[in-house]
């Protein structure tokens, strides 16, 4: 405690609390009045936590190739993707469409 009566965590503490607040899952009100903190100083400590941390790099696009074993050209593609999204392309406008879509999603990563 110092003079003026208040608590003193150490910088390694703070990181343990922020780190457990962000594996909470709650809002940071919650989580501050769980913890038995305010929550002006929880909300201190992240905006100084986020303002130094590393910012994180987009994860590399995995590329897997496609086979295309048929010359029908009623076939459709499927992609999976491993979330369970599904999109499924029936005709080169489509395929044309799904690679603009798939810039435009690369871009907002």
């Amino acid at each position: 405690m110092d003079r003026t009566g208040r608590v003193r965590v150490f910088k390694e503490q703070r990181q343990l609390i922020l780190a457990e607040f962000e594996r909470s899952g709650v809002s940071a009100v919650e989580f501050a009045r769980r913890a038995g903190l305010k929550y002006s100083t929880l909300a201190g400590w992240l905006q100084r936590y986020r303002r130094t941390r590393p910012k994180r790099r987009a994860r590399a696009v995995r590329l897997l190739e496609a086979v295309v074993q048929s010359g029908d050209p009623n076939a459709t593609l499927q992609l999976q993707l491993p979330d369970g999204t599904r999109v499924e392309i029936n005709n080169a406008k489509q395929a044309a469409l799904a690679a603009d879509l798939l810039r435009a999603l690369a871009k907002s990563c």
